[in-house]
């Protein structure tokens, strides 16, 4: 059976609390893209090259990256996997993609021409776009725009990003949306020249705009990217400056959002706030900040959050374990609820923030997250119609496939108590639930989730229960599939 989850978001009543959910009553709030949820796949994992280093090798301090090997992407698990999160956008940029060469051959170069920082060979992009291709995911990516893509006069020339884009035309594939460069809020570390300021991007993104819009019109532009602007500060360049320089020229705001940095960066967050509602609405105040800038310069523009996680620099510990899987689930809520149409969770597979584990490729906690999401929330956001209080969360959607049914999601943050919810209908019940928060292994029903050894998924069993009152374990996640949406016809 299908899933759904997220909009409407807001929270139930605590303890024996008498909230009616009664889908005749829910009302369409609002609508998502189809790609709503999807993921990251960096450009470094696609060429190779030294990311966030793996906890288990330790001494942070005095290196904080190792060397990837580039990611098998014919991998048939992988694949599998990724194609039942499917219709997805599939970006593949990162602080990486700001500095690296297309190669017009098959073959590695042994070192990236002057003014790059790595490589990305033929046989590679034609990896991306044959597994783009085979899981049902539109690509989004961005440009090189270090000093190698210049000319002398210091401008970005479109030479290398006209030769991706011909490359993929040739593999039959396309790239549905681009940003210019990633992240240009923080310039002064991830790649341009020296002395990279808000007029200098204005200037390339000009450039940009008008090579795209002749070069490939039916790709949109997303922009600008931004990072959260309190990390923008140091570097002295802020979403409004930039947006200000290029003046209108976006179909899609973008941004990114990490609740924090990981240990990698030197933060050490403590994961018993992992639950509180501080932790849960840090996605709330960033994308007030740029809804706002979306509204100064951009209006009426759909928003894209293209960058997202629990931590920057490759995850926290607990973020491949079934306590972020509440952060995972609760921000899609969230977002959908507030209007956001697509959120591209980073990764994929790689590091401690990838929805699968980046050695085996199985599937870690926010992996069936996701797919329970996919399976049964589908575009159309509804209003729950329920009171709102701290501690349990709840979204409706329409569900994915079953016309008629609302799909509901209620997430218990509560560590130690149960909640209670009235059920106006039946309906079959799916709850995620673990025997420690920070287990790297979930139970649905009950039942633990595992590839079979074919790796084919498990079979999603519903519970049946009737209508009434229903009880909500502690530090539990469930949906409810239920009829009578007439929202939903």
């Amino acid at each position: 059976m299908g899933f759904a989850l997220l909009f409407g978001a807001t929270s139930l009543g605590a303890g024996d609390g008498a909230d009616m959910i009664t889908p005749a009553r829910m009302k369409v709030s609002g609508t998502i893209d189809a790609r709503f949820q999807s993921y990251n796949v960096e450009m470094v994992e696609v060429t190779g090259g030294r990311f966030w280093k793996p906890y288990a090798q330790k001494d942070m301090r005095r290196d904080r990256y190792a060397y990837r090997p580039p990611v098998d992407l014919s991998n048939q698990r992988l694949r599998r996997l990724a194609a039942a999160l499917g219709p997805a956008y599939m970006r593949v940029s990162g602080t990486w993609a700001n500095a690296t060469f297309f190669a017009d051959n098959d073959a590695a170069e042994s070192a990236p021409p002057a003014g790059f920082n790595g490589v990305l060979t033929r046989a590679q992009w034609r990896g991306v776009v044959d597994f783009a291709r085979a899981v049902d995911a539109e690509i989004v990516t961005s440009f090189a725009v270090s000093p190698g893509s210049r000319g002398p006069d210091g401008a970005w020339r479109p030479a290398q990003a006209q030769r991706l884009i011909d490359e993929t035309r040739q593999l039959g594939g396309r790239i549905a949306a681009v940003e210019f460069m990633n992240e240009p809020t923080l310039a002064a570390i991830n790649g341009p020249p020296p002395g990279y300021d808000a007029m200098a991007y204005g200037r390339d993104f000009n450039i940009f705009r008008d090579w795209i819009r002749r070069s490939a019109p039916e790709t949109l532009i997303a922009g600008p990217g931004s990072a959260s602007e309190s990390a923008s500060s140091s570097s002295g360049i802020r979403t409004r400056d930039l947006l200000a320089a290029t003046g209108p020229g976006l179909d899609r705001v973008s941004y990114h959002h990490y609740n924090t940095l990981s240990a990698r960066c030197g933060t050490h967050d403590d994961p018993v706030q992992a639950l509180s509602e501080d932790w849960l609405s840090r996605t709330d105040a960033t994308l007030n900040i740029y809804r706002r800038l979306r509204d100064a310069f951009e209006p009426g523009k759909p928003i894209w959050l293209t960058e997202t996680a629990n931590a920057a620099c490759g995850g926290n510990m607990w973020d491949a374990t079934f306590l972020d899987t509440f952060r995972y689930l609760d921000q899609l809520g969230r977002l959908a609820k507030a209007g956001v149409q697509v959120v591209m969770h980073n990764t994929l597979a790689a590091s401690d923030y990838g929805l699968l584990d980046e050695r085996t490729f199985r599937p870690r906690p926010n992996y069936w997250g996701a797919l329970l999401w996919r399976r049964l929330m589908g575009s159309t956001v509804l209003d729950p119609d329920v009171a709102s209080t701290a501690g349990l969360h709840v979204y409706a959607h329409c569900h994915a496939a079953t016309k008629g049914a609302a799909s509901v999601l209620l997430i218990n943050t509560s560590r130690h108590k149960s909640r209670s919810v009235t059920l106006a209908v039946s309906a079959a019940r799916y709850t995620l639930r673990a025997d420690h928060l920070q287990d790297i292994s979930v139970q649905l029903n009950g039942k633990s989730l595992s590839l079979s050894d074919d790796d084919d998924l498990p079979r999603f069993e519903a519970r049946a229960t009737a209508a009434g009152r229903v009880r909500l374990p502690p530090a539990s996640i469930t949906f409810l599939v239920m009829p009578g949406a007439a929202a939903c016809r």
